[in-house]
């Protein structure tokens, strides 16, 4: 019989929360994580260049669904590079092709801690009280009680991820141990990312749950006043309807393009900032999408004293994967052609689902944005003066600036 590998990436919450899995036995690898991995700049680059490939590709596909969307190929990349370390033969290769995996494997592993690592240390120019800067990740590993593991597998996973495997019972007690990952889930998203796994996708047959996890929150380099924040006009499918909407004049990054306008809003300390974007023809903007194109917005932006409307925001967008996964390309690991061997030693393991949860919020102090995947396996010039009012449906992603790294994408079509 085919057992059910499922692979879970999460972003999650802040700091100091309670643990109540803390308790749950887990397995360690005797290595301990890479503090220092062998990671060149271009190394980082192509990976981060594959991420975000992987990202216009995921949100191309979920965007014609219509609605708001919002997603992390950060969380999903880690999530699906875990699993990655057990795949083998055209399993493997069918996963590196859809996923944009170039790296030979020890380095995209290495390259993943690396990109980690760095995140870790964002926060150290963040000085705002109002919003602290809360930018982290984790990873864990649920396995089956008395389930043999491949040593080399558990060898990856701690050195790269910093991931143990905890020990649950999924054949005695498939509930038990779904409300144990989605409990330890909320904690880490700071309860925002509830329910991740639907009752019925862990069963008896499962035998691998994979985690990762990544919380962000962050005040604006410079806040909103409230007292400017009114209801204003957004177009939504055609009609006018009026939202309550941030509204400042300050400076800010912004560039006017062919048919698109895009902004760039730096959040405390400087890291990470949020990109606007707002093309005239949403529709024909995303379908031209791509990593490059994706990655190259925030490029484009120069300083400008830019008189900036922006409704306020609130969402979560559950997305199933699995189906955009497959038809990237990764087929066999959901079929009964998959090859994990390296997890288990066997062939016995199959991906049975891969599902993603986000939530975004944005008010007049900063952004909090979590996510969940469950795989179920200065210039001093005087700046020109432009004014932006995002009055219609736009995208909009999260990044890291020094590295490059697209940590959320999403898109509002009706911000109320």
């Amino acid at each position: 019989m085919r057992r059910a590998l499922a692979l879970t990436a999460l972003l999650l919450a802040p700091a100091g929360c309670s643990d109540s899995s803390a308790d749950i036995p887990e397995i360690k690898s005797d290595l301990a994580r890479e503090k220092n991995p062998d990671v060149a700049p271009a190394e980082l680059a192509e990976l981060v260049a594959g991420n975000a490939a992987l990202a216009a590709d995921v949100y191309r596909a979920a965007g014609q669904g219509g609605g708001n969307l919002f997603l992390s190929p950060h969380s999903i990349s880690s999530a699906l590079a875990m699993t990655y370390a057990g795949a083998a033969n055209a399993t493997a290769t069918q996963m590196a092709a859809a996923l944009h995996f170039t790296l030979p494997e020890a380095k995209l592993h290495a390259g993943f801690n690396a990109l980690d690592l760095a995140l870790a240390s964002r926060a150290e120019g963040a000085s705002s009280d109002t919003i602290p800067f809360r930018l982290t990740t984790a990873s864990s590993i649920w396995g089956q009680t008395g389930w043999e593991f491949e040593p080399r597998f558990l060898d990856t996973l701690a050195v790269n991820y910093g991931a143990g495997l905890r020990v649950r019972d999924f054949e005695a007690d498939p509930e038990a141990a779904r409300a144990d990952i989605n409990g330890w889930v909320e904690e880490r998203t700071n309860d925002r990312i509830k329910e991740l796994l639907a009752k019925g996708v862990i069963t008896r047959d499962t035998r691998l749950v994979l985690t990762n996890a990544i919380y962000f929150s962050a005040a604006w380099s410079d806040p909103f006043e409230a007292s400017e924040t009114a209801d204003r006009p957004f177009f939504v499918g055609g009609a006018q309807v009026m939202v309550p909407s941030l509204h400042q004049r300050t400076e800010y990054s912004y560039a006017e393009g062919a048919g698109y306008r895009v902004a760039e809003l730096p959040y405390d300390g400087g890291q990470l900032s949020m990109v606007i974007v707002e093309p005239d023809d949403l529709a024909a903007f995303e379908a031209g999408l791509t990593g490059p194109r994706l990655a190259a917005l925030a490029d484009e932006v120069s300083g400008y004293e830019l008189d900036l409307t922006l409704p306020k925001f609130k969402f979560d967008a559950p997305l199933e994967l699995k189906p955009i996964l497959k038809s990237l390309g990764m087929v066999d690991a959901f079929s009964e052609a998959a090859d994990f061997s390296r997890i288990d030693g066997t062939r016995g393991l199959v991906i049975t689902d891969v599902v993603h949860k986000g939530f975004i919020g944005i008010d007049e102090r900063g952004t909090e944005a979590a996510a969940a995947t469950a795989v179920i396996v200065g210039d001093t010039s005087v700046p020109p003066s432009a004014t932006f009012v995002v009055d219609r449906p736009f995208l909009f992603f999260i990044r890291d600036r020094p590295t490059g790294a697209i940590l959320f994408v999403g898109r509002v079509m009706d911000p109320r």
